[in-house]
């Protein structure tokens, strides 16, 4: 029997977070305490971090959760319905508000987590305020801090090695363009040519596209420089709701002052399959890794992000509970699909040995399956955050309840299907470690969430496939949250169920 008394510690506000907290207090505990660094809830979708011109890859309707509908863009004619980073700022504050006042402490930096043995969790933190420091107890953790908390930042373009080279131009990360715009602003405004100001941006991502777009809006000249870019799909007229909701990334309908229109009409200039390698000894320039040197006035790193967990744990800590890369068994090598779609795939980038994550279902560590003390929710890497992040939740507080699920029995059952997992990952996704940090590396359903879905709702003994579509034509479903808005009703039946069983 669960005891609703315990504590439970959520590392993290992000969506993933803060629909963990809500089905958890929706479930009876009593003791759910949200820890973020940030000064206000939503993780990425923080106010303090969404920057001008921020648009995300979901269309209206989509990314969301159950219990709370979302109000339309403001310009939901224009975009299609595209949302922007206020609209998911001001929809997690709102569901916050709505839902879990008192839940989250803010400012609290995440130092360590450790095992409390005989059984719970130490979590060290530092009030961000104050910088004094703290040891608080959890008997169960959930790790919702997501692939996006911690940036990287290649030495070689930092900061210091931009100081030692001279550079007189603002360098940041992307994570801090809302912190920073203003001083890159008044760097512009100042400059002695401003017809002749150039911004480069180093990376292919959505967030480098969303940057090159506002500023150029702003007047700068902004050269995007990229090995690989996301893709996207970018139309003249909107695609069919099955494939716009919850199926993929689309850029929506080719507008003028997008992305892709700009770089169109030669406003936006692009460096592909390069990299920007060091600073140009004039102070002012970059020079790539094909040898050409760019003017730089400023340098914004979209370059990514490192896993947040490895700071967080320590070696022995990381080790024992199982949330470390595991290389490749000699027994996954059996492990062989052949499937057309598998046919003449693209070369690898890397020939190096592949590494996974053994955690299973991308929601806990293998070798901590019975202990039912810790989970993660935020790691499985889909097109469809919102539906995914609720199923997940709903599955984290049925194993913490210790409700009746198709669990494996022991820790090697659970490796095993890790493995197996794993090793399909590998061959569909062969670089994936590459560019998908461990994080959220540890399940990726980027076209087949809804099976993975399904898969979960059936481990809780719950109804699947609940659009109507099966594995062969679910292709052609828009899949709606309110499929999913009666769960803890349906968990609460089964339970109950089984109790006069």
């Amino acid at each position: 029997m669960a005891d609703f008394n315990e504590t439970i510690g959520i590392i993290g506000a992000g969506p993933a977070g803060l629909i963990t907290a809500h089905t958890l207090v929706q479930d009876g505990y009593r003791h759910v305490q949200i820890l973020t660094r940030d000064a206000t809830p939503g993780g990425v979708w923080a106010r303090e971090r969404v920057y001008p011109g921020l648009v995300i890859n979901n269309v209206h309707g989509e990314f969301r959760f159950s219990s709370l509908p979302m109000p339309a863009p403001v310009n939901s004619d224009k975009t299609g319905g595209r949302l922007t980073g206020p609209d998911m700022c001001n929809y997690l504050e709102s569901f916050t508000d709505t839902y879990l006042k008192g839940l989250v402490r803010y400012k609290t930096e995440v130092l360590k987590i450790k095992r409390d043995f005989p059984t719970g969790w130490l979590v060290e933190v530092e009030n961000m305020d104050t910088g004094e420091g703290e040891t608080l107890k959890y008997s169960k953790i959930v790790l919702c801090t997501g692939g996006c908390s911690t940036p990287f930042v290649p030495e070689s373009l930092s900061p210091s090695a931009a100081q030692t080279a001279s550079f007189n131009g603002p360098v940041f990360h992307s994570s801090q363009m809302k912190k920073r715009l203003d001083s890159l602003q008044k760097h512009f405004e100042s400059s002695a040519n401003q017809d002749d100001y150039s911004v480069v941006i180093v990376g292919g991502g959505k967030s480098s596209q969303d940057m090159a777009t506002y500023l150029t809006g702003l007047g700068h000249k902004v050269t995007v420089v990229f090995d690989r870019c996301d893709g996207a799909l970018a139309v003249t007229s909107p695609l069919p709701d099955f494939i716009r909701k919850s199926r993929t990334n689309d850029e929506g309908v080719m507008r003028p002052d997008g992305f892709f229109g700009l770089v169109s009409e030669g406003k936006i200039s692009l460096e592909s399959s390069t990299r920007v390698e060091k600073f140009g000894e004039d102070e002012r320039s970059v020079i790539l890794n094909n040898g050409k040197v760019l003017k730089a006035d400023a340098l914004i790193l979209a370059t990514g992000y490192t896993s947040s967990w490895r700071a967080l744990f320590d070696e022995e800590t990381a080790s024992s509970l199982g949330i470390t890369r595991t290389p490749p068994s000699t027994e996954s090598m059996k492990y062989k699909w052949k499937y057309t779609t598998l046919a003449n795939p693209p070369p690898a980038h890397c020939q190096c040995e592949q590494w996974s994550l053994s955690i299973y279902r991308g929601i806990v560590p293998c070798k901590n399956i019975n202990q039912k003390d810790f989970a993660v929710n935020g790691s499985i890497f889909t097109t469809n955050n919102g539906y995914v992040f609720e199923v997940v939740s709903h599955w984290i507080s049925s194993y913490f309840k210790n409700d009746e699920m198709n669990l494996p029995k022991t820790v090697d059952e659970a490796a095993a299907h890790a493995e197996r997992n794993a090793a399909w990952l590998r061959q569909r996704y062969p670089d994936m470690l590459l560019w998908a940090n461990d994080s959220y590396s540890s399940n990726l359903a980027f076209w087949t969430w809804p099976q993975m879905v399904d898969e979960l709702l059936e481990d809780m003994g719950l109804k699947s496939q609940r659009s109507g579509g099966s594995w062969f034509n679910w292709p052609f479903k828009v899949l709606d949250l309110k499929e999913i808005a009666n769960l803890k009703v349906e968990r609460d039946a089964i339970r109950e169920n089984s109790k006069g069983n």
